[in-house]
């Protein structure tokens, strides 16, 4: 995850997704984020039970048209195959959701962070990045990786801080960030097919 200050310059990539973050006049400051934290800590070091659960994402598959409507939270999104693999861009694309997701939480992650630090963050930018080859998930070459490559997360933001906070504020953003953390983990992911 790279860090820097804004120059005036913003960064965008294909295939990527971007959030704009902004500090409210009514801002949580360190303590009340400790505060809120407090209790849940301690639970957690008492029942570590208590801190585990399991995430999950419904979709309705709809064959028709080769895509799948998420229910989530708000409105429902149908998600579809990309322009560069023979989709329409009325669907949302999976691979730009992923970036979503990791955008959203790593920009979570880093306000949470800079609260913590008492960090002088004004405002700033999220890019989530990540690179794909079409013939590999199409099967026109079965030595191509299938899915995103090289994922990165860049922000920009209004501050002060110095080059050392700025180091530790990216380090703590990549090790608590939950998305990020999953994607870098690399760890297998169970596919079943059942008939209901």
């Amino acid at each position: 995850m790279g860090v820097s200050r804004r120059h005036g310059q913003k960064v965008f990539a294909s295939e990527a997704f971007t959030t704009v973050l902004r500090r409210k006049a009514t801002n949580m400051d360190s303590q009340q984020l400790r505060d809120l934290q407090a209790p849940l800590k301690q639970k957690y070091r008492e029942q570590p039970e208590a801190a585990r659960a399991t995430l999950s994402a419904k979709g309705e598959l709809d064959l028709e048209n080769v895509s799948c409507r998420l229910q989530g939270r708000g409105e429902t999104v149908a998600a579809g195959l990309h322009p560069l693999a023979g989709g329409d861009e009325k669907w949302a694309c999976s691979g730009e959701m992923l970036l979503e997701a990791l955008a959203a939480c790593a920009g979570v992650t880093l306000c949470a962070v800079v609260t913590a630090m008492d960090l002088p963050v004004t405002a700033g930018t999220v890019v989530a990045s990540g690179d794909i080859d079409f013939t590999g998930t199409l099967g026109v070459d079965r030595t191509a990786p299938v899915g995103l490559t090289d994922v990165r997360v860049h922000f920009e933001l209004e501050t002060t801080a110095d080059d050392a906070q700025l180091a530790k504020l990216a380090q703590l953003t990549e090790r608590y960030c939950v998305v990020a953390q999953t994607i870098s983990a690399g760890g297998a992911i169970g596919v079943a097919v059942t008939k209901t």
